[in-house]
């Protein structure tokens, strides 16, 4: 039991680093969490501070999630206990003890999470996100459609229903985490609809 409280401690202070801050300050001498979308996130530092700065952000946030999984099977707990550190260590991302409890929502190291948990339907989703990201550039869009195909390719890549379930889990905590980027999503083409709407009306 001793193990399996520590992997979760473990994997929560892991994703408590708050990558994007400290790469932020270090660069630029800002609070990326002031700035840009205030998420603190690789995609916000990437339009903030650099796209060198950004990627790095993103890699090392990946790891975070991929790392808490790893100490925690190397603890040798049971499997519900692995995905528990998981889950800790993106609930110490989103709201990190080292940062105030503001953290970012939480992509990257999901994507580590299940990089080592379902490699294959992971690296399947990336790159079917990688379609809408690159044409559409609307990376809350891209996000979406990843957490709702993730489930359904480690159903028939993976055939574990736990590890769905799971999943599930996250898309839900996800889903939360992103919700108010999502109204801004939806609020901005109501507006572009309405704009638009009344481009015809006058050119009537």
């Amino acid at each position: 039991m001793l193990a399996a409280i520590l992997s979760v401690a473990i994997g929560y202070l892991l994703g408590s680093i708050p990558t994007a801050y400290i790469v932020s300050q270090l660069r630029r001498g800002i609070d990326i969490r002031n700035v840009g979308s205030g998420n603190m996130g690789a995609a916000n530092v990437m339009r903030e501070v650099g796209t060198r700065e950004g990627i790095f952000v993103g890699l090392f946030d990946i790891a975070k999630g991929a790392g808490a999984i790893l100490i925690a099977q190397a603890l040798n707990v049971s499997e519900l206990w692995v995905f528990g550190a998981g889950f800790g260590a993106l609930v110490g991302h989103s709201f990190p003890v080292f940062a105030g409890f503001r953290g970012g929502r939480g992509s990257a190291a999901t994507i580590g999470i299940f990089l080592v948990l379902a490699p294959k339907a992971t690296l399947l989703t990336l790159a079917v996100v990688a379609i809408p990201l690159f044409t559409s550039r609307k990376f809350t869009g891209a996000i979406i459609i990843g957490f709702a195909l993730l489930p359904l390719f480690i159903w028939f890549l993976k055939g574990s229903l736990m590890l769905v379930r799971y999943s599930l889990v996250i898309d839900v905590f996800m889903l939360i985490r992103n919700l108010s980027a999502i109204k801004q999503v939806v609020a901005k083409g109501v507006v572009k609809d309405m704009m638009h709407d009344g481009q015809r009306k006058k050119a009537r």
